[in-house]
This record gives C-alpha cells, structure tokens and sequence, in this order.
C-alpha cells in the first residue's frame, strides 16, 4: 500500500472519503514522518500530535457513519506560526513571544476546521514574517530537504511550511505573503504556491507585517492541491474590512480548460540579467512548453524595472514599525538582529515618505493595467537562482526581486516548480494575473502541471 504522507492532498481527500483510507492512517503516517525528519528539518514550532489523533478519530468515525461535513474532512494541514489558534501559542517567529496564547481562532483556520481538516501543528516563519531567505536566529531555521549535506535558504517568511509540504511531513500549509513569502519558500522547496489578491483571503486572526499588503495562501504539491484548498479560504469576512464584498471564487470550472487561446507574456529581455543560467534556461522551457499547449508567447513593455521596486518598501517598513517598532527599540528584547534592523528602519520613513509610496503604488497599478491589456499573465522565473548555502546569504538583500511587485500593485501569482538544476535542487516560474484573477493562474498553472512532471519530484528524504 502506498504510504499516505506521499500522496498529493486531493488524492488523499479523495481516498479518504471513498473510505478507502481512514483519516487515522493519515495523520499517523504524517506524525510517524514528523517523528523521524523534525530532528533534522526542524520546520514546526510545534507538533499537535495528541490533539491530532483526537480529530481523526472523531473524522473517521463521522465519515464512516455518513456524516462528513465537506470534502476535507479527515485532510491534515499545517500552519504557519502567525496564524492564531484559541488557547494556542502563537510566536510569530520571535523567541519574545514563546508564552504568547492566542484568544481567537484566525478565520480561514476556522474555515479549514469547519471542513473537518485536522491541524498537525505551527510551522516555523521568519521573525515578524520579516524576511525572504527563511533564516531565524533564536527560533531556528528549517533544513531544505533538497540538500541534506549543506544547509540552504528554505525561504522565507513561510520557511516551515515550505519545508514540511517538500519533505512530506503535511500534505499542504499555509503560508502568508506581502512581499513573496509563499512564492519565495515555493521555489526554493520545489512546491506550488498561490499568492492570492489583497483582500481575496482574511486576516483575521494572523499576526500582521503590513496591513497593506499581507496576503494568506496555500502552498502544496500541485496546482490542484492549492486550487481545492483555495476554494476553502477566499470569501468575504466581516473581521476583516479588504474582504468586504469580495465574493468566494471557485477556480475548478475552468482548472483543466487548458490555455490555448490566451496570450502570455515573457520578461522584458533586461530582466534576464542577474539570473542564474540554470534559471533562465528553465524559464524559456516553460515558455516553450505554454507555447506548444496553445497559448500565444508575447512581448511586454513593463513601466518599471523589478529591482527598482525596492524603493516601494517604505509601506512595509513603516507598517512593521507600526506594529513592532517598540519591541526593536528595546535593546534588551531577544529578537533576530536582522529583523530588528529592517522594523527600526520603519522610524526613518515619514508621513510624507510613506503617503507618497502610496500615491505612487496607484500610479503604478494604473501603468501596469495598462502594459497588460490584452495579455493575460506575465511569465517570470520566481527567484533568481535555485536556493543558496545558508552561509552565502546576505541579509542586506532579498530574493523577492520578482516576487514583490505583485503585492504592491495588488496582483496575484502562482509559483510552481519548472526545473532542476544540476545538483538536484528545485526551479521555479511564476505565472502573475492581473487581481482577482487567481482562476486564470491556476489554470495555466494546471495546463503547464498537466504537461510536465517536475511537481511530481520529492526529495530523499
């Protein structure tokens, strides 16, 4: 029999409720891999066990008498360490809040509960959700599995959740992004991640970096996978004020209508430089390969260059400060001394500075709107090479060059895995769609998926 930690989430859902698997199975067979990787991969805050076996006993029990309560019911599913659950401990990555016990339950995890999914435990994040590579000072950082010798960038913010969809400890997780921290931790860890529109998913109830541009999102194994989930999370929700008359959206009607017929368009050629070869080469397969599915390869003449949009940071690092400034002012705090660098940079952005990016995040969503008329995603590698020795990052940069855009100008995006390089270590593109337009990522994502197998590739773990 197969073992139940290597099927993909809508297989398990599927086995499970045609009674061919129990949800006790499941869950055991994901807490047995906790039990044998954790020491080594260290990608959860905490594990859930007990409670964990609890729930499946209870699913299964309902399902056997005819009772599930959603399609779900009985799937495990992780959760990044910023989203809260009532009387559980929710750290946000920083060693000062290890006694921190939540007083609510976060709504899409309310969401994923009323569905009878079965929460295995909290994933590790950067501190605050501050940060790219995936890197943690005093919480820890988690082992890519792709590379059990040297330890490499796992990704970040949501580095556990990477960390533990790739090594098959969950099935899938959540992670959040408001500067690429579901896409970062995607490519690096060879999974497929949605960073769905501001407002497309709530926030209620998780532990924010920048209201602004904080964005909820599932990572996992495939397109199919984060579509289903997907459909769980987005919807209206009166606890959180950008979802107001933002409707749910169901992208399973048009999933598998291939993309012939739809006009997808490359980087602009300067954008090539600074990428790894491995990369870009994986990058002009994928387009190759949408090409010969149908759809129509375009130019583009974007009104900005991606490194440039760095200067638009002024809204995170005025929003962190908002939130942590005083914790990073107190020098005897034990925070991430990376962390606490980039929130006290916050102090320096004024009402002026701030009120201007904003101005100018308007200007430039208008511009962009208008290079994409006609055309229906833009295709980027996701980062600009496969993920780094620990040793060789740099924490003065980031590796969202491609991916902080689509935050600022309110986009959505879809990461999923192209390629590998020569040492075995996962590539990534990344499909972006104009706002609330995730049906269309997911379904040139699934067109491309359908095409080719390197979503199929696991670790040796």
């Amino acid at each position: 029999m197969t073992d139940p930690a290597e099927l993909s989430a809508h297989l398990l859902a599927g086995a499970i409720a045609t009674r061919k698997i129990s949800p006790i199975e499941v869950v055991e067979a994901h807490l047995d891999r906790i039990a044998r990787l954790e020491p080594k991969l260290r990608a959860f805050v905490e594990v859930y066990a007990d409670d964990a076996r609890l729930a499946a006993e209870g699913a299964d029990r309902m399902i056997r008498a005819g009772h599930a309560v959603g399609p779900l019911h009985g799937v495990p599913v992780a959760l990044k360490d910023l989203i809260d659950l009532e009387g559980r401990i929710t750290t946000g990555g920083s060693a000062h809040f290890r006694e921190r016990r939540a007083t609510e339950t976060a709504t899409i995890a309310r969401r994923m509960l009323a569905q009878g999914m079965i929460v295995l435990g909290k994933t590790h994040t950067v501190e605050f959700a501050y940060g790219g590579w995936g890197t943690n000072q005093h919480m820890g950082t988690p082992w890519n599995p792709w590379d059990l010798e040297t330890p490499r960038t796992p990704g970040g913010s949501s580095s556990g959740s990477g960390v533990a969809v790739a090594a098959r400890m969950a099935p899938w997780a959540i992670g959040t992004d408001t500067g690429g921290s579901v896409r970062l931790p995607a490519s690096f860890c060879g999974l497929t991640g949605l960073k769905v529109t501001i407002g497309r998913v709530s926030t209620a109830g998780i532990v924010p970096l920048s209201t602004t541009l904080d964005t909820p999102g599932p990572m996992a194994r495939s397109v199919e996978d984060v579509a289903l989930l997907y459909t769980i999370l987005s919807g209206p929700d009166p606890r959180d004020p950008n979802t107001r008359g933002i409707a749910p959206e169901d992208p399973m009607p048009v999933l598998h209508r291939g993309v012939r017929g739809l006009r997808l368009a490359r980087m602009p050629a300067a954008e090539r430089a600074g990428v790894s070869s491995e990369m870009l080469d994986a990058y002009d397969a994928s387009l190759e390969a949408l090409a010969r599915l149908g759809a129509e390869i375009v130019d583009i003449d974007l009104p900005f260059r991606f490194v440039d949009l760095v200067t638009t940071s002024a809204i995170v690092m005025a929003e962190c400060y908002f939130f942590n400034g005083a914790l990073s002012e107190d020098r005897a705090s034990r925070l991430d001394e990376d962390v606490r660098l980039r929130t006290l940079a916050g102090a320096g952005v004024s009402a002026q500075d701030y009120l201007r990016t904003r101005r100018m995040q308007q200007e430039m969503k208008a511009a962009f709107a208008r290079a994409m008329d006609g055309i229906d995603a833009l295709l980027t590698p996701t980062t600009e090479s496969a993920a780094i020795p620990l040793d060789a990052v740099d924490q003065a940069v980031m590796p969202s060059r491609f991916t902080r855009f689509g935050n600022l100008l309110e986009l959505c995006a879809l990461a999923l895995p192209n390629g590998f390089t020569t040492k075995g270590l996962p590539l990534s593109l990344q499909i972006v769609c104009r706002g609330y337009d995730e049906a269309t990522a997911l379904r040139i994502g699934q067109a491309y998926q359908g095409a080719t197998e390197w979503h199929l590739r696991a670790p040796a773990v």
